[in-house]
């Protein structure tokens, strides 16, 4: 379990969000929710010590977030990337191998041979020479996701990962987080689309510049809890379109 305690960021002491308090449990796949500007990403970032927080604390099964840094994959937006670096994907994927090699190894057999697998399991081994850049949104994120298998990471952490793909690769994607999950990884995922909230997420975080309320998605995907966090509109859209559907 990841829990996060009392965790407070401010940006120029404008508090984005205080005292947040949240657990993210092994086994399940968690979605992250919340309008645009929330705290969404600056919640991850904190917890990755990406940002300075004010106060706060993080861990996993009780050690510091800082002793299991090797442990987590973490996706970034498609805008926050460098997709002008010259790598290729391969060579990307490779570098989930270098937490485990240590200091002065370079990558043998053994590390090109689990990349090559990880390629061919999100079925990108033919783009293994082509530049990042020269992927689309859907082939790029499921490098990443290959980088993070060969990364064996216990903690994944994906920002809006479906924004801008096609629906091949979001299922490509949504499969391998559903064979994470029963491997009892802790997979969290910052998610926009809310038609899909309950079809995807086991347990779910609403936010706000706070807790709204987390806890598993059929408990906490209620119209209350969309009000709080969007508008009395959206949950009455939504909720109106879900009953219809029954």
């Amino acid at each position: 379990m990841l829990n996060v305690k009392n965790l407070t960021v401010a940006y120029d002491d404008a508090p984005v969000f205080s005292d947040v308090a949240v657990n993210f449990n092994a086994g399940k796949i968690t979605g992250i929710i919340g309008p645009n500007g929330a705290g969404k990403s600056t919640l991850i970032k904190a917890i990755l010590n990406l940002i300075k927080v004010q106060k706060g604390e993080v861990d996993y099964n009780g050690q510091p977030i800082e002793k299991i840094q090797k442990q987590i994959a973490y996706v970034e937006q498609r805008k926050d990337l460098d997709l002008t670096f010259p790598i290729s994907v391969f060579d990307l994927v490779m570098t989930g191998t270098y937490g485990k090699l240590g200091l002065f190894r370079s990558p043998g057999k053994k590390e090109k041979q689990v990349s090559h697998e990880a390629l061919k399991k999100v079925t990108l081994e033919k783009f293994s020479k082509r530049q990042i850049g020269n992927l689309s949104g859907g082939q790029l994120q499921r490098v990443f996701i290959a980088r993070a298998i060969v990364q064996e990471a216990e903690v994944i952490i994906l920002d809006e990962p479906f924004v801008g793909i096609d629906l091949q690769s979001e299922t490509a994607i949504m499969e391998i987080l559903k064979q994470w999950r029963d491997e009892n990884k802790t997979i969290i995922v910052i998610h926009h689309d809310l038609n899909k909230v309950t079809k995807y997420f086991d347990d779910l975080v609403i936010l706000n510049h706070g807790i709204v309320d987390f806890g598993p998605t059929q408990e906490v995907y209620n119209p209350s809890n969309i009000e709080s966090a969007f508008s009395a509109d959206l949950s009455s859209v939504l909720f109106q379109e879900k009953e219809g559907v029954q």
